[in-house]
């Protein structure tokens, strides 16, 4: 009778860690299963390539300002409920979006998907913050945030199939039932507010969370990182189309990515186990700054032929990164554990404010392809710098 138990307690944690990477990677499916359908879009409005390149940045536009919604609203009605919420206008504008009659129409609804998607990305991490102590959460960051890598690739090649099949509107239709899935899972795994068991702590103000350095610092180098990816994926599909590929080969480009950064994930367990996690994170960073090395030389230096160069040298890059976030996202959300849910919200807020200014930019040079996504990730990584500098004088101060 123990032993079945144990076995029932055990399956309902692995499948409450398959429901927090979920939410987790509910913003990155979104944002990458609908990659291969660029061109398909592009026809159907006769819109340009730009324009279309600016769906991505109007999704990250409306998860950055819906960040700092969903920390109070989490205050007021709780986790359960402001999940539910933020699901279901993820819902509706999938709806909106697969009915949409005008490229204008598409990137005002897909703002509005990312103000519901937002709503997933503060509240999961809340949920482990809170729950938690800060061992145990680095562990689950690091074993959730690999998984949500599985995106770039699962998700583009559904795309790539639904669009074949069923045209590029069945991919937000799509959307919308995964929203549907998670708020019954919502249901089942939080709690009401009046459930909750916990002690109400002072309120802190995003100015106080901003004024903690190392809080600030994690965060910075999270958004710059971010960023980088940003800047290859926005531009990423024109790249490979210019160089003469079609949309299911498109699709397929994001698994080396993938399986590196899932790679790197893990990998950072180990590491942060024998070096701990300040060395890992010294290590990982001088491993980014080789890639954006190599990056740059491929794309600004140098006028290659051929793909291959920029898509080896961000699949490590990549790697990196997947080693990087649940490194500077625990040691961000720990300062401020009592308020996880505000710290989160803030925290996303200015990763995603990053990552949108990232995304903004080559956008409009989305022509210019491999210079666009060099230039982007440049000018990301000298904020990885920055952030790095003051993460490391709040440390000698201490």
């Amino acid at each position: 009778m123990k032993t079945t138990s144990n076995t029932a307690v055990n399956i309902k944690f692995f499948v409450f860690l398959f429901y927090l990477a979920m939410l987790s990677m509910l913003g990155f499916i979104a944002t990458d299963m609908y990659l291969p359908a660029f061109k398909a879009i592009e026809g159907s409005f006769s819109s340009s390539p730009s324009q279309v390149a600016m769906s991505l940045t109007c999704f990250l536009a409306g998860l950055a300002l819906g960040q700092l919604l969903y920390g109070p609203l989490v205050n007021k009605i709780g986790k359960r409920y402001a999940l539910i919420v933020g699901l279901i206008i993820f819902a509706l504008a999938s709806l909106f979006i697969a009915n949409s009659d005008s490229i204008l129409m598409l990137n005002t609804a897909r703002f509005f998907q990312a103000i519901g998607a937002c709503s997933a990305g503060v509240i999961w991490q809340a949920i482990v913050v809170e729950q938690y102590d800060a061992d145990k959460a680095q562990g689950i960051f690091s074993n959730i945030m690999p998984l949500v890598a599985l995106s770039p690739a699962l998700a583009p090649i559904l795309g790539a199939y639904i669009l074949n099949g069923f045209g590029w509107r069945a991919i937000f239709i799509t959307l919308c039932v995964i929203a549907f899935l998670l708020i019954l899972m919502t249901l089942y795994f939080v709690p009401s507010k009046a459930q909750q068991q916990h002690s109400e702590q002072s309120s802190v103000s995003y100015f106080q969370i901003l004024k903690n350095t190392r809080y600030l610092g994690n965060v910075i180098i999270f958004g710059a990182c971010s960023g980088a990816f940003f800047a290859y994926l926005t531009v990423w599909p024109i790249v490979m189309e210019q160089h003469g590929y079609q949309a299911t080969e498109i699709g397929l480009s994001f698994i080396p990515q993938t399986i590196m950064f899932i790679v790197g994930g893990y990998a950072s367990k180990l590491l942060i186990k024998r070096l701990g996690a300040d060395i890992t994170l010294n290590v990982l960073l001088t491993i980014f700054t080789l890639c954006v090395t190599s990056i740059v030389l491929a794309t600004l230096v140098f006028n290659a032929d051929t793909i291959f160069p920029l898509l080896i040298s961000f699949s490590i890059l990549a790697a990196a990164n997947g080693a990087i976030y649940p490194i500077v996202v625990n040691g961000a959300l720990q300062q401020f554990s009592q308020n996880a849910a505000k710290a989160a919200g803030l925290q996303n807020f200015l990763q995603i404010s990053i990552a949108f200014g990232a995304s903004s930019v080559v956008a409009l040079w989305a022509s210019a392809g491999e210079v666009a996504i060099g230039w982007g990730i440049l000018c990301c990584a000298i904020m990885v710098v920055l952030g790095y500098l003051i993460k490391s004088r709040a440390q000698s101060s201490k």
